[in-house]
């Protein structure tokens, strides 16, 4: 048997000869089905007709290497390869039909249905290879591990004169005189253990000697910075304890304001909202985000303050000070623990949250997504920054978006917690299933009655309606021990009815 004829013969992949067989299938009901043709009985008359396309079309497939396990291929030879078949099996179909069949079926429907094949085929394809590529990508960045050891400042000697000014020179070139003044408050630029960076490449930190330096500023925009938790966790590294790291980066309201300005309105709202998909959303979904990152670099992002200050706490800092400076926010942070070895995240519509269940046992609670990416890692920052409001909530929680309080105003948000309800992990009635942080926050005597019972999708504020963190817990006491001295069962049914009524009639909504 000659080489060459070797060379096409291979063993093909099942499953693209079933998903191609689908297809086939597929798409000859609908055209048999929904086109309009003047046979009363389509299938009767195609029978024949479409199993012979189905040879034709396997056999040319399978030479043109279409069978070949897709991982393996790559995405324009695919194209090319689907776009041969179809002609080819056009064609021979059209002769088959002239010389054997007599014309006795329409030709109009041959180009419909291979056409439709074709375009099928085509969106399987591209969306195999979006996800393959979203997917398939190599990150070399490894996490220090290490134990820490001697984490102490090694001192430096003073810079001299000419080197300090060169060096206030560029920072005022890159920001003004008030951040240069402003910095100088908590910075003593004229030490050999600050550190001042301009660049965006993470060489530049990986290549310093760790503990060297009590102070690392970076003054490239965190909005241009391709890596934002890989740089943190690297500065994280080469900082002794207690160091102190500041950073800036100007803010999703900030550049809002600045692309409304810059074009007449109306026009400008349209235009904002094309850049914001583009440079916030785009980021964040998986099958687009490594393209993205491919064509932008990662410059000119959508960073709310939520998020900065989320990515820190991830990345083991603690955030001592936030400052505005012109169009700038600076965040000072200081370095406390190890980075979380989870740097990558997946920040979709659908998010899982840790909750305190029955027994004291941790589970995740479904959600839509309310709050900005990285926000539950401030949940006790923002404890400190802000009071609790009527419900006990937080007051101008930061972390909350537009679309967000919406869905939490009519519980839209909760609604996958029935996955929770389904699986067993909560009931209908029962108190609100809360953070391990909110969980400290309660007295031990309702720490401990919380814990022997599942929480619940209609918590007994809704019952009561109270207004403080004292009144929430009275009211979760007073449930709780209805249901343990008569019953969970009538309890929930008694509380049920008195949630409803406040629902449907006191217009009862989440805080």
């Amino acid at each position: 048997m000659p080489r060459s004829f070797i060379k096409i013969l291979y063993r093909p992949s099942k499953i693209s000869i079933l998903f191609d067989v689908l297809f086939l299938a597929l798409c000859i009901f609908v055209v048999l089905r929904f086109f309009p043709l003047t046979t009363q009985n389509p299938f009767t008359k195609y029978d024949l007709a479409a199993l012979i396309y189905f040879s034709i079309w396997l056999t040319v497939s399978y030479f043109l290497g279409r069978y070949k396990p897709l991982h393996t291929q790559k995405y324009i030879p695919t194209s090319f390869n689907l776009f041969y078949a179809t002609i080819l099996t056009f064609s021979v179909m059209l002769g088959v039909s002239h010389f054997f069949f007599d014309m006795y079926f329409s030709q109009n429907v041959l180009f419909t249905f291979t056409t439709s094949i074709f375009f099928v085929n085509s969106i399987f394809h591209f969306l195999y290879f979006a996800i393959l590529y979203a997917t398939n990508y190599k990150d070399d960045f490894q996490l220090e591990t290490e134990v820490r050891e001697f984490a102490k400042l090694k001192p430096a000697s003073m810079l001299d004169e000419e080197s300090y000014q060169d060096l206030r020179t560029v920072i005022i070139e890159n920001s003004c005189q008030k951040t240069f003044d402003s910095l100088s408050q908590y910075v003593d630029f004229r030490s050999g253990n600050t550190y001042v960076s301009f660049s965006d490449n993470l060489n530049d930190f990986k290549s310093k000697q760790k503990y060297k330096f009590q102070i690392i500023i970076q003054f490239q925009l965190l909005n241009n910075i391709r890596g934002i938790n890989k740089e943190f966790a690297i500065i994280n590294s080469k900082l002794p304890d207690n160091g102190i790291f500041i950073c800036r980066f100007k803010s999703k309201s900030t550049q809002k304001k600045e692309f409304l300005k810059r074009f007449p309105k109306r026009l400008n709202y349209l235009i904002y909202g094309f850049m914001f998909l583009l440079n916030r959303v785009t980021p964040k979904l998986f099958i687009t985000k490594r393209l993205y990152y491919d064509i932008t670099k990662g410059r000119n992002r959508v960073l709310s303050k939520t998020e900065v200050l989320g990515r820190l706490y991830l990345c083991g800092f603690e955030v001592i000070d936030e400052k505005k400076l012109g169009s700038y926010n600076y965040v000072y942070a200081r370095r406390m623990q190890q980075p979380d070895p989870n740097l990558n995240r997946f920040h979709g519509p659908l998010i899982q949250l840790s909750r305190v269940g029955k027994n004291g046992k941790q589970f995740k609670v479904f959600k839509f997504r309310t709050m900005h990416p990285y926000s539950e890692f401030i949940q006790a920052y923002i404890y400190k920054k802000s009071s609790l409001q009527k419900g006990g909530k937080f007051k101008r929680d930061i972390r909350v978006t537009t679309l967000g309080r919406f869905l939490r105003k009519y519980w839209l948000d909760e609604l996958p917690m029935f996955i929770n309800f389904v699986r067993g992990e909560m009931k209908l009635v029962g108190v609100r299933p809360i953070s391990s942080h909110y969980f400290s926050l309660y007295s031990k005597e309702l720490q401990q009655l919380r814990v022997q019972f599942k929480p619940g999708l209609l918590p007994p504020f809704y019952a009561d309606m109270p207004q403080t963190l004292e009144e929430i817990e009275s009211s979760e006491l007073n449930y709780l021990y209805a249901c343990k001295n008569k019953g969970t069962l009538q309890t929930d049914l008694i509380y049920f009815f008195r949630i409803i009524k406040n629902i449907l009639f006191r217009n009862a909504r989440s805080a």
